[in-house]
Parts: C-alpha cells; sequence; structure tokens
C-alpha cells in the first residue's frame, strides 16, 4: 500500500507500507492491504506504520483526516509533532 502523511505545511512521509495503525474518532483501527474505501477524521495520537521489511515507524498526530482508496492511503493531518 501507498500512504503519504501531509500537513498543511509540507509532506511528512511518502512510501509504501504493509500496514497503518491511527487514531480514530472512535477509536484506533489498522489499515491493512485492500481495506474496504474509508474516510475518517483522527485524534491526536500515534500513527503506527510497519514497512515492507517489518520496521516499525511513528509519527504523533494533532487531528486530521485520513483517506483509504484502492490501497492508497492520504492522511492529512492538522500538525505532526
Amino acid at each position: 500500500m501507498k500512504i503519504e502523511i501531509i500537513t498543511p505545511d509540507k509532506k511528512i512521509f511518502e512510501g509504501e507500507v504493509k500496514s497503518v495503525r491511527v487514531p480514530g474518532k472512535k477509536g484506533s483501527f489498522q489499515v491493512l492491504k485492500d481495506h474496504a474505501p474509508i474516510v475518517s477524521t483522527l485524534e491526536n495520537g500515534p500513527v503506527i506504520m510497519h514497512d515492507m521489511e517489518g520496521r516499525e515507524s511513528r509519527y504523533e498526530i494533532n487531528g486530521g483526516v485520513i483517506e483509504v482508496k484502492a490501497n492508497r492511503i492520504i492522511l492529512l493531518a492538522d500538525s505532526v509533532s
């Protein structure tokens, strides 16, 4: 899956990942390959990604929106700390 993490100021990350866990408004949820299309608002919290080799990377976001469609993820974060 391809993911882009973007803030109003700049693109924070772009790359291929195996899984992503995000802080949804009603609890965190995970996105895996072939996930159903979804648009969701996000709370403050960690975005945890695993790349194709299984390495983990984390970003702390301060709210935002995520769109998942056709194995492409766009995460628009209010800010990343």
